[in-house]
């Protein structure tokens, strides 16, 4: 056999379909919703995946008020960040953060799943978390997702 009968095909810029996904995050647990919504923003299920290439959807989570952790995790899981100052270590727990800002618990959750590099800053621009079941895509018009039917 003189030739490939198949060839890897490597996807780019111009080569990806991007489209949009929505997201509900009522009943849903944090981190598994999370990790599903990292594998969609990678675009980790599609076939022609690259890993260096922004090759996922842009992801649209509504309903982030309504999220559950599970177990004690809502009084015991902390969030921890630093002013810059010396002693300016700061922490809140999961309960302060979501009467706060429900949306940035998901947001935190999400990054933390995403490559730590330029890659990862750029798929989570494709990210957008909103509380309450309005969202400001509707001219992008969105498909619907159910989450448990992706591995």
């Amino acid at each position: 056999m003189d030739t490939l009968s198949y060839k890897t095909i490597s996807a780019n810029k111009a080569t990806v379909q991007k489209e949009w996904l929505l997201v509900d995050a009522e009943g849903e647990t944090l981190g598994r919703l999370a990790s599903k919504v990292a594998k969609m923003l990678r675009g980790k299920y599609k076939p022609n995946f690259t890993p260096h290439v922004d090759c996922g959807d842009n992801v649209i989570v509504i309903n982030s008020e309504k999220i559950q952790l599970s177990g004690n995790k809502l009084e015991s899981k902390t969030y921890i960040r630093h002013t810059g100052y010396p002693g300016g270590q700061r922490s809140q727990t999961a309960s302060e953060l979501m009467e706060k800002n429900p949306a940035q618990v998901i947001e935190k959750a999400v990054k933390g799943m995403l490559p730590k590099n330029k890659l990862g800053a750029e798929l989570f621009r494709n990210l957008k978390v909103y509380v309450g079941s309005e969202h400001n895509q509707e001219a992008q018009k969105p498909t619907a997702i159910n989450l448990n039917e992706f591995k």
